[in-house]
Order: structure tokens, then sequence, then C-alpha cells
């Protein structure tokens, strides 16, 4: 699925950031940018977080489907999945919150699919945080490698193909306090010297997932980074009391870790490394086709609700007019490409 410049053949690593359904109408918006392009379908590895994993997973598994994107665009404006996923997950004892959730994807998006049925399609990361260890737990499957769930610390199980897709998404999305960790015993992941792990959302971790966009043997010439994650908002008044004063502490680690991401990738860049990188967050002005648009799409909420009509058409024109600036910017060999 890569790319041909000058008669070389190069690869894309396209990262998806968490932000609930928002995210995934922003990545929606690259996602149509990029066919434009003819880029889409060449794209080599996603890495998904969240919102993020939602729209990406979905892309995988319907991959070479150009009503793919219609049929996302669909869901996200008709579904509104938390509320009733987490009352539905408290009435019934036999069954957790986030398991409703991961029952509510698999219904409406992925249809039975497991990790191994999309090994054909692009390299594929749904990335989650390991309560255990503080590390990002990837499951990852596509290019033909068969499927795999892991870390680096913890060990890789190389057996995750009957792994079911919609689990592994509902644990990347597993926002605390929100929804419950995802907990795998040793029947799904089957390392040495763990009995059983417990996985949070990706984003606590690192909220744009980019960590396998800079993996050796991932070997990729080029990083796109879509970053619809919830800008950091200077308060008038500091936060003084309760779970407010947790939000924000985690709202300002996530902004740390975005910063240092976005470094690694300017030094990488400086020092004519691969991969070359672009990247663009929602609430960046740079590259809007309609004023306004930078400020409306981050106001908006970042929960798994339906979104309006305004909204869907803002993120998606906002998203795809960001990436469009910064690929002839940037990268103008990527107009024009040969497959």
């Amino acid at each position: 699925m890569s790319i041909e410049i000058d008669g070389k053949q190069h690869r894309i690593g396209l990262a998806l950031s968490g932000g609930g359904f928002r995210a995934a109408a922003f990545h929606l918006g690259v996602f149509r940018k990029l066919r434009e392009l003819g880029l889409l379908w060449k794209i080599d590895l996603l890495t998904c977080v969240s919102g993020g994993s939602i729209a990406g997973a979905y892309l995988a598994a319907n991959w070479g489907h150009d009503d793919v994107l219609d049929r996302l665009d669909t869901y996200l404006r008709t579904t509104s999945i938390a509320v009733a996923s987490v009352i539905a997950g408290v009435l019934n004892p036999f069954e957790s919150r986030l398991e409703k959730l991961a029952d509510t994807y698999d219904r409406d998006l992925f249809k039975n699919k497991t990790l191994g049925q999309l090994d054909s399609g692009p390299r594929l990361y749904l990335n989650s945080t390991n309560l255990a260890s503080g590390n990002m737990f990837f499951f990852v499957t596509g290019e033909n490698k068969g499927a795999e769930m892991g870390e680096h610390e913890f060990g890789v199980n190389s057996s995750a193909n009957d792994f079911p897709l919609s689990r592994a998404v509902a644990a990347s999305s597993a926002f605390p306090p929100v929804f419950p960790p995802l907990k795998l015993s040793r029947r799904d992941y089957d390392v040495p010297d763990v009995d059983y792990v417990t996985l949070a959302d990706g984003g606590v971790y690192d909220n744009l997932g980019a960590n396998p966009l800079f993996l050796e043997r991932n070997s990729l010439d080029y990083a796109l980074i879509s970053d619809a994650g919830k800008p950091f908002e200077i308060a008038v008044q500091p936060t003084e009391w309760g779970t407010v004063v947790l939000r924000e502490a985690i709202n300002i680690t996530m902004e740390q870790i975005r910063g240092l991401q976005f470094k690694r990738l300017e030094l990488t860049q400086a020092l004519n490394q691969r991969p070359k990188g672009l990247w663009f967050s929602i609430d960046s002005g740079e590259g809007e086709s309609i004023s306004g648009d930078a400020a409306f799409a981050s106001a908006i909420g970042t929960n798994l609700k339906k979104l309006t009509d305004k909204q869907m058409t803002v993120l998606t024109r906002h998203s795809a007019a960001l990436l469009d600036c910064r690929v002839a910017k940037y990268a103008p060999e990527l107009l024009g490409v040969v497959s």
C-alpha cells in the first residue's frame, strides 16, 4: 500500500487522537481529504486512541470501500451510546459498563469481527493504557503479520487473531471514571508472570497515539497526526476543589505529553530523520477554510453523543482544510503520487 515518489516506495502512517465522537468526526474529514488526494487507500499504518480508535478501526474493518466514509458519517449523526451503556451496566450486575460499550460497538459497527479478520489491511494499532505498568498497551493487526496484543515490559501475546475488535476499541476508549478498565485474564493475554491486566483509555498515556509512528519495525517515511483532543484552556479563576482538581491535573498531564510528541517530530525533522511529520490540532487557525471553524470545533464536547449537522459539517471541513494546508506547505510531493 506504499506510494511511489521519484521512482521510490514510501510508507505513510496516520495517528488518530482521542476526543470522543468529536475526534471521530474530525478524523472523518481527514479520511475524505486523503481520498480526494488519492492517498487514503495507500496508508500503511493507522495508530489510534479512544475516539480515534472508533474511526480508525471502522475504516480498517471496511478497507478499500469508499462507502465506509458515508456510513461512519451517518453513525456519528444518529448514535448516542455513552449514557445507555452506563445505565445498562449499572442495572445489570453480570455485565460491566465497558462490556456494554463493547457490545454497542459490535452491534453498530464491527459485526463480530476479530483482530485477525483485519490482517490483510494496513497495520492497525488500537492503543490503551496498562494500569499495572503505566505503559501503552497495543492491540495490533494488519499487513499480513498476524494479530498481537501486549506491551514492551510485560511482553506480547502473538496469538490474538480471535480477540474481538469491539473489545479492543472499548479498551482504547474506556475513559475513567465513566467506564471501568477492561480486565484481560491469562485466557486472552498469556505472558509469563502476569495473571491479568487492566486497561484504560489510551489517552491516559498518550492521547495522540503517536508512539508507533516512531517504531523502527514500522519504518515510515511520513507521519501524519490528526489531533482532535481537548485543547488546554486557561482559566480566569484557579481550580480549588474536588474532582475538578483531578480532571484539570489529567488535562495538564495530557497537554505536556502532547507537546513532547510534537517536539519529538520537530527534532526528528531537524536531524533530517524519518519519518517526516505533518501534524495539525483542532484549535489551529492556520489553514482553516472559514474563519471561526477552529473555535467552533474546539468548543464541541468530547463525549460519545451524536453530533448535529452543523457540528459534523464544521469538524469535517476544518480537519480537511488543515490537512490540505499542511500537505501543500510541508509535503507537496504527496500531491500527485503514483500507486
